[in-house]
C-alpha cells in the first residue's frame, strides 16, 4: 500500500499539472489533492502507527471506525436485553418516566425467564392497592448520637462530583431533589455553588482529599468542616472510605483543572496538582474512624454522620463494627458502593476486578451489623446500579433501608451511555466541563425530568410492596426475592444469603462463615491479624453454612 499511495501520488500531482498547464483553472484541483498527499507523506514517515504507515490516509478510516463503533454498536447491532451496562430497556425505562410518557411495554417479557440469573418477586394473593400505600415512605437516619436526624427518601441521588459533572448537570440534578424532597450526595469535589444554590437537601461527602475541609497541606480543617456543615441544607455528612468504581485508589486533579472556581470549592492552591490519597490521613484506625465519626457529628450540631464504602477486605468491618461494640460510639449510616457502581473514570483493572458486588456486599453488611446488634441504630444505603422499582425492592429485601443512584440520575438528565465520561466530550452536556456541550443540558427542563424519574420509580417500588401484601419497605424481607441458579432451581435471597442471629457476634461460638472474619479482625487496626489463625482455622473457617457439626 505504501508504493501504491506513492505511485497514485505521483500520478494525481503529475496529472494535475499537465492539465493546468492546458488549462490554468484546473490548479484549483490542488486545494482538494494537496492536503491529501501532505498527509499521506507525513504517514508514511510518523513512527508512531503502524497501520497509518504502511496504508497512509487510508489507515487513518481505522481510527474513525473505532470512535463511530460504540453508537453503530448501541443503535443498530445491541439487541433491547444485551447492551452493557445498562440494556436498552433499562435506558427506556428510565428516559419514559423521566419524560412521563407511557412506560408500559407489550406482549409480555423479552427476559428469558429460564437464564440463570433471572430474579423475580414473590407476590400475594392478598395483594394491597397502592392507593392504599404512602407513594413516599421515608426512613429517618439517625443513631443515639444524633440530635438532628434526617427524615430521608428510600430514592436519592448518589456521589457525582463538580467536576466530574458540568454545573448544569449538577443544577439540574440539586433542583429535581429540591423539586421532590429528596437527597443529593455532593460526591467528594465538596459543595459547589451548583449544589447550594438550588436548595435541594445536600449529603456531604468527604473523601480522602477532604476538600471544603482541608488545609493546604491535605490534612483535615476541623475549622473549615463545622463552618460549612452547619449549612441548613446539608442534611447528612458521609466520610467515603473506598468506591465501587476504583476502591483502594487515590487520585490527581492536574494543575491546569485547578481553576480558581475549583480551588475555592474544594480549599486548595489555584494551578498546583491536587492529590487525592488512596487513604485517609485524619485516621488510621478503627477506634480512631469511630473517633473521628463522633467529633464530626458534635462540630456539624448533631446531624447524621456515616461511612461510604465498597466491601474489600471483609475483616476490616468486622474491625469497624468491634470498635463501634467496644466504645458504643456508632456511625448512624453506612453506605454500601456496589463493585458495579461508577459514573466517571477509573482504572480498568479497578473497575473490572476490584471490590465486592452490591448484592454481596448488603448482605454482608447487614448480617454483620445484627451479629454486632448495631442494626437498631445504623441505616444501611444501597448504592450501585439501581434504576428501577424492582432495583430497589431487592435492595431492600437484602438489608437496605434506602438506595442511591448515580447513573439511573444521569440517563434522566438525558444521558444516552455514549461511554465518553472519562473524556470531557460528552455529547449530552452531562460529564463534561467543556461550555459549548453543557449548553445541551437546559437545566429548567432536566430538573423537572429528574423529579419525575425519582417520583414514578418509587411509586413503581411501591406498588412491588402492594402486590406482595406488604404496606411498608422495611416488611420486605430476604425471603421475598427469587432467583434462578440452574435449569432447574431456584432460591429466595433466604436461601442464598441465610440471615445470622441478633447479637451472634457477641459471643462464641460464632456462626461458622463469619468465624474467619471474627479471628481476623481487631478494632485496633485494620490489618487482618493473620498471625493469629492457623491454616486448620482458614480451612475450618472457610465454609458458607453456619453449621457446626
Amino acid at each position: 500500500m505504501r508504493k501504491a499511495f506513492i505511485a497514485i501520488a505521483a500520478f494525481l500531482v503529475t496529472a494535475t499539472v499537465m492539465i493546468s498547464l492546458a488549462w490554468p483553472p484546473f490548479y484549483w484541483a490542488f486545494i482538494f489533492i494537496g492536503p491529501i498527499v501532505i498527509l499521506g507523506v507525513y504517514d508514511l514517515y510518523q513512527p508512531k502507527h503502524s497501520i497509518v504507515r504502511n496504508y497512509p490516509v487510508v489507515g487513518r478510516l481505522r481510527y474513525f471506525m473505532e470512535d463511530l463503533r460504540p453508537k453503530v454498536y448501541q443503535y443498530f447491532v445491541e439487541s433491547d436485553t444485551n447492551g452493557k451496562p445498562f440494556s436498552r430497556l433499562n435506558r427506556s425505562l428510565i428516559y419514559q418516566r423521566a419524560k412521563k410518557e407511557n412506560d408500559t411495554i407489550p406482549f409480555g417479557t423479552q427476559l428469558d425467564v429460564y437464564e440463570n440469573g433471572y430474579e423475580w418477586l414473590s407476590h400475594s394473593i392478598a395483594a394491597i392497592s397502592h392507593t392504599e400505600l404512602n407513594e413516599d415512605p421515608r426512613v429517618l437516619v439517625g443513631g443515639p448520637g444524633c440530635t438532628k436526624p434526617y427524615s430521608a427518601s428510600i430514592y436519592n441521588i448518589s456521589a457525582m462530583s463538580f467536576g466530574s459533572l458540568s454545573q448544569n448537570a449538577i443544577l439540574a440534578l440539586n433542583g429535581g431533589a429540591k423539586l421532590g424532597n429528596f437527597a443529593h450526595n455532593t460526591g467528594e469535589g465538596g459543595i459547589s455553588d451548583y449544589h447550594a444554590n438550588p436548595g435541594g437537601d445536600l449529603i456531604w461527602q468527604i473523601g480522602t482529599g477532604y476538600f471544603g475541609c482541608r488545609h493546604h497541606d491535605g490534612s483535615f480543617n476541623y475549622e473549615a468542616f463545622a463552618e460549612r456543615s452547619q449549612s441548613d441544607q446539608v442534611k447528612m455528612i458521609e466520610i467515603k472510605l473506598s468506591q465501587g468504581a476504583k476502591p483502594g485508589h487515590g487520585g490527581i486533579l492536574p494543575a491546569k483543572k485547578v481553576t480558581p472556581e475549583i480551588a475555592r470549592i474544594r480549599l486548595v492552591k489555584e494551578g498546583f496538582d491536587v492529590i487525592s490519597p488512596p487513604a485517609h490521613a485524619a485516621f488510621k484506625t478503627p477506634l480512631e474512624l469511630v473517633a473521628f465519626v463522633q467529633k464530626l457529628r458534635e462540630l456539624s450540631g448533631g446531624k447524621p454522620v456515616g461511612i461510604k464504602l465498597c466491601i474489600g477486605r471483609r475483616s476490616e468491618f468486622f474491625a469497624i463494627c468491634k470498635a463501634m461494640a467496644e466504645t458504643g460510639t456508632y456511625v448512624d449510616f453506612v453506605t454500601v458502593d456496589g463493585g458495579e457502581g461508577g459514573t466517571g473514570a477509573s482504572p480498568q483493572e479497578f473497575s473490572n476486578a476490584v471490590g465486592m458486588p452490591l448484592r454481596e456486599g448488603v448482605a454482608f453488611v447487614y448480617d454483620v451489623l445484627s451479629g454486632f446488634n448495631l442494626k437498631q441504630h445504623i441505616k444501611i444505603i444501597a448504592s450501585g446500579k439501581i434504576s428501577s422499582g424492582f432495583d430497589l425492592v431487592k435492595n431492600i429485601a437484602l438489608g437496605a433501608d434506602l438506595c442511591n443512584s448515580a447513573r439511573g440520575m444521569m440517563f434522566a438528565l438525558g444521558c444516552i451511555q455514549a461511554l465518553e465520561c472519562n473524556s470531557n466530550t460528552c455529547p449530552t452536556g452531562v460529564a463534561t466541563q467543556d461550555a459549548s456541550l453543557m449548553k445541551g443540558l437546559v437545566v429548567e427542563d432536566k430538573k423537572v425530568r429528574v423529579f419525575n424519574f425519582h417520583k414514578l420509580t418509587v411509586e413503581s417500588a411501591v406498588e412491588l410492596l402492594g402486590a406482595a401484601g406488604l404496606h411498608h419497605p422495611y416488611q420486605l424481607t430476604r425471603a421475598y426475592i427469587n432467583r434462578r441458579i440452574a435449569p432447574n432451581v431456584m432460591q429466595s435471597y433466604m436461601e442464598s444469603f441465610p440471615y445470622i442471629p441478633e447479637g451472634s457476634l457477641l459471643q462464641t461460638p460464632y456462626p461458622l462463615r463469619f468465624e474467619l472474619g471474627m479471628a481476623l479482625s481487631t478494632s485496633s487496626s485494620f490489618m487482618p491479624t493473620d498471625y493469629k489463625v492457623s491454616i486448620v482455622d482458614y480451612a475450618h473457617a472457610n465454609s458458607f453454612t453456619d453449621n457446626h457439626s
